[in-house]
């Protein structure tokens, strides 16, 4: 599930877009003010942030500027038709997309995903209800934050790099451990354990599957 978070100062306005996105599947913040907003996107780390570039208590343009210099975050314009020239300076601030006012709800979400898609070739992967984010080392699995130990982490991002394809479990121990691995524990197993046990919570589908005598995918539950 995205989060998204909403920074526009016209209140019935954001509470309809917000009714909308959730219905959509989204998990949604709204704030009324730029600062505000800055210090949520900050703490909160949403995967998108909807900009209104007329805010009462800083200049969009700035603020869109701070908020690409905070994090790797799609952004999406919220413009007046016709300000060509402020969507323009958007852009070149960091914004990833824009979209006029008035506009239809149905191009704002298409928008939306159309961002999210090409942001999540750039860092971020989706298996089913699991998010990895390979820049920040964070993962998320239906909106909740998993801590994982640096080779945990490692060992998911690897899966979920080849995310629906067997993986042999001696090119994983290759992978992580190298030529000099010694001992009888079979590390690569033991990690699938101690990732599956912090990935799945109760009544949860596994996402790592056990290949006998091959190996491990990452893959949806069918």
């Amino acid at each position: 599930m995205a989060k998204i978070l909403i920074i526009e100062d016209d209140h019935d306005l954001a509470d309809l877009v917000k009714t909308g996105l959730v219905r959509e599947g989204f998990e949604v913040q709204v704030t009324h003010t730029g600062l505000e907003g800055l210090e949520i996107a900050r703490t909160d780390a949403p995967d998108l942030i909807i900009l209104d570039l007329m805010l009462p208590d800083i200049d969009g343009i700035d603020l869109c500027r701070d908020l690409r210099a905070s994090g790797d975050v799609g952004i999406l314009m919220l413009t007046a038709r016709g300000m060509v020239g402020e969507r323009v300076r958007g852009l070149h601030a960091g914004a990833d997309d824009y979209v006029p006012k008035p506009f239809a709800f149905e191009e704002l979400v298409a928008r939306i995903k159309a961002v999210l898609r090409r942001r999540s070739t750039e860092g971020i992967i989706r298996v089913a209800d699991l998010e990895i984010n390979l820049d920040r080392r964070e993962v998320r699995r239906a909106g909740r934050p998993i801590g994982l130990t640096t080779r945990e982490f490692d060992l998911l991002r690897l899966l979920a790099q080849n995310a629906g394809k067997p993986m042999r479990r001696e090119v994983i121990l290759q992978r992580l451990w190298g030529d000099d691995f010694e001992g009888e524990t079979d590390p690569v197993k033991v990690y699938i354990n101690f990732l599956r046990r912090k990935l799945n919570a109760e009544g949860e589908p596994d996402l790592i599957h056990s290949l006998r005598g091959f190996g491990y995918v990452l893959k949806e539950s069918s």
